[in-house]
């Protein structure tokens, strides 16, 4: 009972300081402006779900949060006031330093290190018309859009690399530290996007919660992210990508556990039960994300689970192949025959999205 009030605490407090900073955009923005409609209708959704949440402690905090949201969103917008961007003026030199050494690796595909850079730093300008074609009419657009995906299969490699040093208390810390330097690094490398920094929040929370032996509960630990990078940045929820992020998250874990139930877990390995836990995974993140794709772009992944289905196993191991690449070319220590391994990876996903996207 007591994790159960926690909880419904955190999350609260959380959308109340979220719904304060959707109040602060109504306050700046004209009913014309599309912001405008979003913003209430996100303070509307807000409210009532803190309704819900509502408990009896921390009734008195939650008006705070909706007050400390909209003014800080209101002074953040203010001229000399934070733009939202301080942390990418900071990461920018990072981040072409790792285009550039990208573009140093001898690929023997000229549309390899480009997709890699679109990967794993979010530019995508080297990308030929074709290719970026080639994702967009597959639905595949959102693995060339640099989001919390990327972080998370690095999170997952990275997380089954270190189990065989097992569990005890210096395991855990190792553990700790390799993988928030690790997080932190690509945070730094990638710009620091809107999605980039909270999939960092979620698994620097994540981690500590680990080694602190604390309940891992998804929901409350993304509630806190939300509220932290809120905090920092409170303009960030003008970005699309921070807004298509927390939904994606929202829908794993809300909407993701219900549909996985529908296929019980056997006695036996079962593959069918593989593909419709990915399937349900992809139906979840559209269900929550697809609306205001829509409204944002006008445009809706008629394959998305196909595509998901083929393109997202492969892009995993290709993450894993490109990060192992550029890790071992740092130090000069890379076999060519990872370097040949990246190539064919990147090819056969372009491959593969070809042929959905003439379907």
């Amino acid at each position: 009972m007591k994790e159960m009030a926690e909880r419904e605490n955190i999350v609260a407090l959380a959308i109340h300081f979220t719904a304060g900073i959707a109040a602060g955009i109504l306050l700046l923005r004209l009913p014309v402006d599309p912001y405008f409609l979003s913003g209430g209708i996100f303070l509307l959704l807000a409210s009532l779900l803190a309704a819900v949440l509502k408990t009896q402690r921390t009734t008195l905090l939650f008006p705070a949060f909706l007050l400390c949201g909209a003014v800080c969103f209101l002074t953040a917008s203010f001229p000399g006031g934070s733009s939202g961007t301080l942390l990418e003026r900071w990461t920018a030199v990072p981040a072409q330093r790792m285009r550039a050494f990208i573009d140093r690796i001898p690929f023997s595909s000229d549309t390899t290190a480009p997709l890699l850079k679109a990967f794993l730093t979010g530019d995508r300008s080297g990308l030929s018309r074709e290719t970026t074609q080639v994702f967009r009419g597959s639905g595949a657009s959102h693995l060339l859009a640099l989001s919390g995906l990327h972080m998370g299969i690095l999170y997952l490699i990275l997380d089954r690399l270190l189990w065989p040093f097992g569990n005890s208390m210096n395991a855990r810390r190792l553990r700790y530290v390799v993988i928030l330097a690790a997080a932190g690094f690509f945070t730094l490398m990638t710009g620091a996007s809107p999605s980039i920094v909270r999939a960092f929040l979620f698994i620097a929370l994540n981690e500590t919660a680990r080694l602190a032996g604390r309940p891992r509960d998804p929901v409350r630990i993304l509630s806190s992210a939300l509220l932290i990078q809120l905090v920092l940045s409170p303009t960030v929820i003008l970005s699309v990508g921070f807004q298509l992020s927390y939904l994606a998250m929202a829908g794993i874990f809300l909407l993701y556990p219900r549909l996985e139930a529908w296929y019980p877990a056997g006695p036996r390995w079962d593959p069918m039960r593989r593909i419709w836990q990915a399937a349900a995974l992809s139906i979840s993140c559209q269900v929550f994300t697809g609306p205001l794709a829509w409204y944002r772009f006008h445009t809706f992944p008629t394959y998305f689970l196909l595509t998901n289905l083929l393109a997202m196993p492969l892009t995993s191991l290709l993450m894993g192949t490109a990060v192992a690449t550029i890790a071992l070319q740092g130090i000069g220590l890379c076999p060519g025959v990872l370097v040949q391994a990246t190539d064919a990876l990147c090819s056969g996903l372009l491959w593969i999205l070809g042929i959905i996207s003439s379907m």
